[in-house]
């Protein structure tokens, strides 16, 4: 069964974010709230929590999966970035944007883009997600919670616990964080290119 935790949407309690942490560096599959919409998360080099993900969302291996940063020093690990996308890019976070750029060598060949060798990265602009992420102090490799067959995403931690309380580890609860999944812009060649339009505004990729 799923270990549920309740957390205060603009207080969320450190003691409870450094436990779910230790489970992720444990090896948990956890569901966390974002500024777009309710995710998938586990950490990086975490191979059954990569195939957990895959299993609940019926993903192919064409599928772009997230490394959510807390931060640009961190991202700047895990992608390559000129100063032009690295201008347009900062300018833009935090917020509801998933890039995609080519990866390092940091990235797990597993989580990479099979032609592309790129990889989606991003910074969330949400109290809870950011406090989580200080606490793991890596990214969380993350998926959003969209299951097979379902147009949008589910928004209730509790209904997430009650349809998934077997196949991930720990649910976060701190409210409605919204259906709609990040904007996703492509940065791989160089210039923008807009391959899903989210929550993210997208004037000023256009």
């Amino acid at each position: 069964m799923a270990k549920y935790f309740d957390v205060h949407p603009e207080n969320p309690q450190q003691r409870v974010l450094g436990n779910v942490a230790d489970l992720v560096r444990s090896g948990a599959l956890v569901a966390y709230p974002t500024d777009s919409c309710f995710a998938l998360g586990c950490q990086l080099g975490n191979r059954d929590g990569l195939s957990r993900i895959r299993s609940i969302r019926h993903l192919d291996d064409h599928h772009h999966f997230t490394l959510v940063c807390q931060n640009f020093a961190q991202l700047g690990q895990f992608v390559h970035i000129d100063n032009n996308v690295f201008r347009a890019i900062k300018a833009a976070t935090p917020g509801s944007y998933t890039f995609i750029l080519p990866a390092t060598t940091e990235v797990p060949r597993q989580l990479l883009h099979p032609k592309k060798r790129t990889v989606g990265v991003r910074i969330p602009d949400h109290v809870v997600t950011q406090a989580l992420l200080a606490e793991l102090g890596e990214p969380l490799l993350s998926s959003t919670l969209l299951l097979p067959g379902e147009d949008e995403p589910m928004t209730q931690g509790w209904e997430i616990k009650e349809r998934l309380d077997h196949v991930v580890d720990a649910v976060i609860d701190s409210g409605d964080c919204g259906t709609e999944p990040t904007t996703v812009i492509d940065f791989s060649s160089g210039s923008a290119e807009i391959v899903r339009r989210g929550a993210g505004d997208t004037t000023r990729f256009e």
